[in-house]
């Protein structure tokens, strides 16, 4: 069996300005929102506000992302997303799991298929791009 990948689609997020939530048992929290945004390159539409980035600096300078939102695609169908990785801190690029739930009518193939997302340094101070991409198994 072999493991092919070929890109999705990318997810251009705006955010807003972090809120610290300070120390936690799990370690530095802090909550960015995520404030609207595009899709494009595969799946077009559009990233509504209203979802946020909930994450926490452990103890071992790691990061663990967890973020959840909601993109609408160009047709009208609104899909779920959950978007979660661990950064060592070591490379410029974030490797992380999205999984959607996608509502009657909307892209199915979003639902059953396995991907995995390339999240860049941020284009801006308040953007950050996810370069989202399909993995299928073959053989």
């Amino acid at each position: 069996m072999e493991l092919s990948q070929r890109h999705a689609f990318t997810i251009e997020a705006v955010i807003g300005a972090p809120v610290e939530v300070g120390a936690t048992a799990a370690g530095f929290r802090r909550v960015i929102p995520i404030l609207g945004g595009t899709v494009s390159d595969g799946l077009s539409g559009t990233v509504l506000p209203g979802g946020a980035d909930w994450n926490v600096v452990r103890a071992d300078g790691s990061v663990h992302l967890w973020a959840r939102y909601e993109l609408r695609t160009d047709d009208g169908a609104v899909v779920s997303v959950l978007n979660e990785g661990v950064h060592d801190g070591r490379s410029p690029l974030i490797l992380t799991r999205p999984t959607f739930e996608v509502g009657a009518g909307g892209p199915t193939w979003l639902a059953t298929g396995f991907f995995v997302g390339v999240l860049t340094p941020p284009v801006s101070t308040d953007r950050v791009r996810i370069e989202v991409h399909l993995i299928t198994a073959q053989g």
